[in-house]
């Protein structure tokens, strides 16, 4: 009988933060650029060139240590990481060792097996390297050193998750918390949000741990989840064949669907941490951290208790709603300006999820205001244009946020009211379809679906449907 096996997995999850500008520098963050153009001294690593602390970085990572339940640091400091790779400009990375910002914290996730917490060791503030660009055409790497220098938080995770549902469900709750704080967009296809797992597996029953392998280029919920399977599987082959793993880091090949080893794994003493000697220590004191817990938001979990008791909307509705800040900040500025609570989840939910989908676009990146989505529900409920006009309209508002009682007006959309004029055009469909009308009379009720297709064709969508139904039963007798 072959044996039982274990996973056990920790994270380091880098998030790049939003500032507008780098760690120790006045060089723009913003995704993106010709190589090299956001650069100076500082962040290039020049002879003389002294890093200055950027007042926000602080207050975004301590802002997630106090939603992820840390205790915050109030005297941390920087040390210097000693490492020798082309895209590190100084031949050193500035982070945090000693005394990290946040430490022993922990958030709650829920997997089909029930909830859990997954326990935070730290989080440490430090700066992002540059990025290598293979040429396989030339046959050569070039360096872009935009990256360096941008702001990063690295979020070290205890050991405690035991499956890639887990990692995921770990991870999603991670961004969400960070997005609605506002301290970085969290995407991982551009790099704002990377993790690098570390697995390792054990005989079940065991409270020893295994060799752990870290695996790195992960940048997608999808490859992370694989990746895992793969390495697991991996080590569990190695141990069953009698073998021992090897612990290295190694890098995840998506496409193929395996790793390969990149360098045996490095301890802390590999890196030669000292104190960094151009930096003072950052103190925290009462009233800088009683400033920002009173700038802390609500996030997703009171939201989705407040929602319930406030807006009394569906359990699924307001899973999907808080899902994405932007959604849920949509949702309440548009109840703000007068709507109903389900009107806009549904409007929310099928119109928007749909183009969504359609345009393959990120929440975040929706461009119509609540106001506009307000007024666009407004012209439905006061009678002045029907459902199907409404979602047209809202197409077109999805992509240029125009305002749509103007755009109703200009193209001369207004639901037609008069009712002799309705009835006249519905009298002369009912007189050129005489087998519709025979077929309603005998029982076939789908045939009344048809004459009312052919009164809004003519009318070219501006009828109102309950009035076109109402007048047809009339004249069908």
């Amino acid at each position: 009988m072959s044996k039982q096996y274990e996973t056990v997995i920790g994270l380091e999850v880098h998030v790049e933060l939003a500032t507008k500008t780098k760690i120790f520098c006045a060089c723009s963050t913003q995704f993106g650029g010709e190589p090299n153009t956001h650069t100076c001294p500082v962040c290039t690593g020049m002879p003389g060139s002294l890093p200055v602390l950027n007042r926000q970085v602080v207050e975004y990572a301590a802002a997630v240590g106090l939603a992820t339940n840390c205790t915050i640091t109030r005297n941390c400091k920087f040390d210097r990481k000693n490492y020798f790779y082309p895209d590190n400009p100084q031949n050193y990375q500035i982070s945090q060792l000693y005394f990290p910002i946040c430490r022993d914290g922990g958030v709650e996730i829920e997997t089909a097996a029930g909830k859990k917490t997954v326990r935070i060791h730290e989080i440490h503030m430090e700066e992002d390297a540059g990025k290598l660009i293979h040429d396989e055409w030339e046959d050569c790497t070039l360096v872009d050193f935009n990256r360096s220098g941008v702001p990063l938080i690295e979020i070290v995770s205890e050991p405690d998750m035991r499956s890639a549902e887990e990692v995921i469900a770990y991870l999603e709750k991670l961004r969400l918390i960070i997005q609605y704080l506002g301290a970085s967009d969290c995407k991982l296809q551009e790099g704002s949000m990377r993790a690098d797992v570390n697995l390792s597996v054990r005989e079940a029953g065991s409270e020893a741990f295994g060799t752990r392998t870290e695996m790195k280029n992960l940048n997608s919920f999808k490859a992370i989840a694989r990746a895992i399977e793969g390495e697991k599987n991996r080590q569990i082959d190695i141990l069953e064949g009698g073998g021992q793993v090897v612990q290295e880091t190694r890098r995840w090949d998506d496409n193929k669907e395996c790793s390969y080893a990149m360098r045996s794994k490095e301890d802390a003493q590999d890196y030669r941490y000292f104190p960094e000697p151009d930096l003072v220590p950052v103190v925290i004191d009462d009233e800088w951290l009683e400033e920002i817990k009173s700038r802390q938001p609500e996030l997703r979990d009171e939201k989705r208790i407040r929602y319930k008791e406030e807006y009394g909307i569906p359990e699924y509705d307001i899973d999907i709603l808080t899902s994405e800040k932007r959604l849920a900040d949509l949702f309440e500025e548009t109840i703000a300006a007068g709507c109903r609570p389900k009107e806009v989840s549904n409007w929310l939910m099928v119109e928007t999820m749909r183009l969504l989908k359609d345009e393959d676009m990120d929440a975040a990146d929706i461009r119509f205001s609540p106001a506009h989505l307000a007024a666009l529900i407004g012209l439905v409920e006061q009678g002045k244009i029907n459902r199907t006009v409404a979602k047209e309209v809202f197409e077109v508002m999805f992509k240029e946020d125009m305002d749509p009682v103007s755009y109703v007006e200009e193209k001369g959309l207004v639901m037609v009211q008069d009712e002799g004029a309705l009835r006249s055009t519905i009298e002369e469909i009912v007189n050129n379809n005489p087998q519709s009308v025979e077929d309603y009379r005998s029982g076939k009720k789908k045939a009344m679906g048809f004459l009312v297709g052919q009164t809004m064709k003519a009318m070219k969508g501006k009828a109102d449907p309950a009035m076109v139904n109402r007048i047809l039963l009339e004249l069908l007798g």
